[in-house]
C-alpha cells in the first residue's frame, strides 16, 4: 500500500483562461501539476483529486453542472483515482478525503494545485494539523490579484506570502524540479 499520495487540488477549468475566476500562473502550475502526476503514477502513489462545487445560486466560479467545474484536461484523473467532491475551502471538511487517505496507510501528503491563498492554504493547515507529512510543490500552486481596502496585492505577492507562512510551520516547500529529482534518486 502506498504510504505517499499526491493531491491535486481544484485544477478546473474556472481558473483557466476563459474560465470565471482566472488565475495568474495556472497554466504553470498546471503543467507542473501534470508532471507531479505522471511521476506519482508511476512510483505507484496514491492520488487523489478534489474538485470543488460551490452550491450558492449566486456562485461566482465552480457552479455544479457547468463545464468551469469541470477537472482541466492537463491533469484528468485516470480509471481507479479517487476524485473527492467538496462544498468547502478545506478539501477534509466534510468529505472522505481522511478516510481515503487511511485506509491506504497514508502519512506523506504532496499538495499542488489552486488558490494559494484559499485551498491549498486550508488543505495544507489541515494536513499539518492531522498529523501528516506535508510537501506543498510551490510552483504547482497558483493563485490570483487580491485587494484590501484600498491596497491592490499582485498574485505573485499573495503566492509568495502564503508559501512563506505555509513553509514556516506547516509544509516542505519544494519546487517541481527538486522534488522530481530527489523522488527519482529514491
Amino acid at each position: 500500500m502506498p504510504r505517499r499520495a499526491l493531491i491535486v487540488i481544484d485544477l478546473q477549468n474556472d481558473y483557466f483562461s476563459g474560465g470565471n475566476w482566472t488565475l495568474v500562473g495556472i497554466d504553470a502550475a498546471a503543467a507542473n501539476a501534470a508532471r507531479l502526476l505522471a511521476a506519482a503514477r508511476s512510483a505507484g502513489d496514491l492520488v487523489v483529486h478534489v474538485r470543488h462545487e460551490n452550491p450558492a445560486p449566486d456562485a461566482p466560479f465552480f457552479v455544479p453542472g457547468t463545464a468551469g467545474a469541470d477537472i482541466h484536461a492537463s491533469v484528468l484523473p485516470t480509471a481507479g483515482e479517487a476524485v473527492v467532491l467538496k462544498h468547502q475551502i478545506n478539501s477534509f471538511r466534510d468529505t472522505d478525503l481522511q478516510a481515503i487517505l487511511d485506509r491506504h496507510g497514508v502519512r506523506e501528503l504532496v499538495i499542488a494545485g489552486a488558490m494559494s491563498h484559499m485551498c491549498i492554504d486550508a488543505a495544507t493547515r489541515a494536513s499539518a494539523d492531522l498529523g501528516y507529512a506535508v510537501t506543498l510543490i510551490h510552483d504547482a500552486c497558483a493563485s490570483r490579484d487580491l485587494e484590501f481596502g484600498d491596497v491592490r496585492v499582485p498574485a505573485a505577492h499573495v503566492h509568495a506570502a502564503f508559501m512563506s507562512a505555509l513553509g514556516f510551520a506547516y509544509a516542505t516547500l519544494v519546487a517541481t524540479d527538486d522534488y522530481l529529482a530527489r523522488t527519482r534518486a529514491t
